[in-house]
């Protein structure tokens, strides 16, 4: 391959997808009283049927979806994954809730070596491609999806420069964070070694940990992400989804 030709793109149906999906949804409440928050419904559609269609679409095939909290009405309406062409298997919590760290670490033996994590309330409109071949050039144990926030969708939580997150954190915030975690993040399995089996933790604190070390890659994404974690968020991803407006597949996100 010559200096000017770009490397071929990563194959997405190698990787595996963790899907955290087994959160409370407090946010949500009343709706999310008898439903999980993945199965809420986004433009007629429960919101997972949304994300594996968008997943699927940029050559994804596998989902391990971590559920806790009514997860088993997740099985009972995806099953499979089949009708979506995707195997989804899934990781429950067991008895207690392990938060998003906890989640991912009991899921560890679904996932493989390397495998890529998605909030179960968000709907990124990137180039998952793109992230994972920056991943696997850093030699990085972990990398963080971004976008530049300056406060616009929510606190602004993250320093990011020349393609290294130099700083995150969610509760000790400082003027120098302009961008904000995208929800997107790929992750080497033995990044979660020195965190505790079967009990809850929050994957911010891998995150910050990483990222305290110099560890911790960073994949900045031009396009503003959404999500369903509020009811504002519900109803602005329902409008545009139904008007169309939301961009999502490969040809659609290359022309933003």
């Amino acid at each position: 391959m010559s200096a000017l030709e770009s490397p071929p793109p990563p194959d997405l149906s190698d990787w595996t997808v963790a899907l955290l999906a087994g959160g409370l949804a407090t946010r949500l409440r009343p709706i999310t009283e008898t439903i999980p928050k993945t199965l809420v419904p986004v433009a007629g559609e429960p919101f997972l049927a949304h994300q594996l269609r968008l997943l699927h679409g940029h050559g994804f095939r596998r989902v391990v979806a971590c559920v806790g909290h009514l997860g088993e009405r997740i099985v009972e309406e995806f099953g499979d994954g089949g009708a979506f062409g995707m195997q989804l298997a899934y990781s429950f919590d067991g008895e207690k809730l392990l938060g998003t760290g906890g989640a991912i670490k009991r899921a560890l033996p679904k996932l493989g070596e390397a495998f890529v994590v998605l909030y179960g309330d968000s709907y990124l409109p990137m180039d998952y491609g793109a992230a994972v071949r920056r991943f696997v050039e850093s030699g990085m144990p972990g990398l963080m999806t971004v976008f530049h926030n300056k406060g616009r969708y929510d606190t602004s939580n993250v320093v990011f420069a020349d393609g290294t997150i130099r700083r995150y954190d969610k509760k000790e915030l400082t003027p120098e964070m302009r961008h904000i975690d995208y929800g997107l993040g790929i992750l080497r399995a033995d990044a979660m070694t020195p965190y505790p089996d079967d009990a809850p933790f929050d994957l911010a604190e891998v995150y910050r940990d990483l990222s305290r070390e110099g560890k911790l890659a960073g994949y900045e994404v031009r396009h503003r992400f959404y999500e369903i974690g509020s009811h504002q968020g519900l109803e602005e991803l329902d409008a545009l989804l139904r008007a169309g407006k939301v961009p999502g597949l490969p040809d659609d996100v290359a022309n933003q």
